[in-house]
């Protein structure tokens, strides 16, 4: 894809030549990242429920790969035994943690020209997945996000979760001046070729590594589409909500104090 603009735009228009990906195609076409953190209770079933519905609806060859994130449980050895017993499953073995590090590991690596991922858990509704990749397919769109923010979205989880995602997105819109409406839902992809400008860019490894994404996406002038999703919240959820909220704001505070690397990437440096 070419990041320049486009010339006969008008002034101010930050629009770019994308192509669509042909019809037929031989090797994966989404490759769907999976992070895991000791999920040897929910890893099997999860994987094998997204891999039933990625084969039964989706009309592109797929890859799922697991991203086993320094497990110290069963958790390699069941993602071991998911890759000998399903063709389209891979995992990929991290010496530490963080969902970050997973996903640029995995997008790295990758010839797929999307590049997604969900949350183990699937909290998102699996019907949204074609939803979530078919722009970036056609070409329309360079990122695409799911998110429980927006009208069409149907949510449950409790009130503490839902305050602190709401004030978390609020914080970023008055921060950073964001336009996107849910930088944390766990269901995300980006055209290949895009991610492999913007992933030397990003410089954390853990939850914050979604919301860097997406914010020098939107200061490079890419095209981020947003899908409401259906959530249904992990009560199992492993999350330390202190923790994340705080490597959040230390992660918006460094953003902000990066005029220069904000100009260049406005510029068009990816």
């Amino acid at each position: 894809m070419n990041l320049h603009p486009d010339r006969t735009a008008p002034a101010g228009t930050p629009l770019y030549r994308r192509a669509p990906l042909p019809a037929r195609h031989a090797e994966p076409v989404l490759d769907m990242a999976v992070p895991v953190f000791n999920e040897q209770t929910d890893l099997e079933p999860n994987v094998r429920r997204l891999h039933a519905h990625l084969r039964d609806t989706f009309p592109y060859p797929f890859r799922i790969t697991v991203a086993d994130n320094a497990s110290t449980d069963r958790t390699p050895h069941i993602a071991a035994r998911l890759t000998d017993g399903l063709a389209e499953v891979d995992w990929i073995r991290l010496p530490e943690k963080g969902r970050g590090r997973a996903l640029r590991a995995v997008w790295s690596g990758s010839r797929a020209p999307v590049l997604a991922y969900t949350d183990v858990d699937l909290s998102t509704g699996l019907a949204a997945l074609l939803p979530l990749v078919a722009p970036l397919i056609s070409g329309h769109s360079d990122l695409a996000i799911g998110t429980r923010l927006a009208p069409g979205s149907r949510v449950v989880r409790g009130p503490k979760r839902e305050v602190v995602s709401r004030c978390y997105n609020m914080l970023l819109r008055h921060t950073l001046a964001v336009g996107f409406s849910d930088a944390q839902c766990g269901f995300k992809a980006v055209r290949r070729d895009v991610a492999q400008r913007l992933l030397p860019l990003v410089r954390d490894g853990g939850w914050f590594f979604d919301t860097e994404l997406l914010v020098l996406a939107e200061r490079a002038g890419l095209r981020i589409h947003e899908v409401p999703v259906d959530w249904v919240d992990d009560p199992d959820s492993r999350v330390d909500i202190l923790a994340t909220a705080l490597a959040d704001l230390r992660g918006i505070a460094r953003l902000r104090r990066e005029p220069g690397r904000r100009r260049r990437t406005r510029a068009g440096a990816v």
